[in-house]
């Protein structure tokens, strides 16, 4: 199992980024994956989270609704974080991350993790 995410980077407050979480070794349509940040000196928290397909919901914390959007491509076997007006507390390292066995976002706790990716929101 191996998570590959990328797509971080500098932005201006309002601006936008898209993180791509590239899964390989198993097929993330069968399984709950999710999105979590950890921002300097604070825990990780998680951000948002998928279901596999063939439940098809998601899950996101009310620190960031209305403004991120998680999504999947089946075919390339990808999960997508969608992030809007970013904000200056946006700014974390965010980590995809899926535990390979539960479909659903209620009890997911990663046990396999990418290797993070830095997002710096600021003027």
């Amino acid at each position: 199992v191996q998570l590959q995410a990328s797509g971080g980077g500098l932005v201006q407050p309002g601006g936008s980024l898209r993180l791509s979480c590239a899964a390989s070794g198993f097929s993330s349509d069968d399984y709950a994956l999710g999105w979590w940040r950890q921002a300097p000196g604070k825990e990780r928290e998680r951000v948002s989270c998928i279901s596999s397909r063939s439940i098809g919901s998601t899950r996101y914390a009310d620190s960031v609704k209305g403004r991120f959007t998680i999504s999947r491509d089946n075919a390339k076997n990808t999960i997508y974080l969608q992030m809007n007006n970013l904000k200056p507390e946006d700014t974390a390292v965010y980590y995809c991350g899926t535990d390979v066995v539960v479909t659903t976002c209620k009890t997911l706790e990663a046990d396999f993790w990418g290797q993070g990716t830095l997002v710096t929101v600021s003027s």
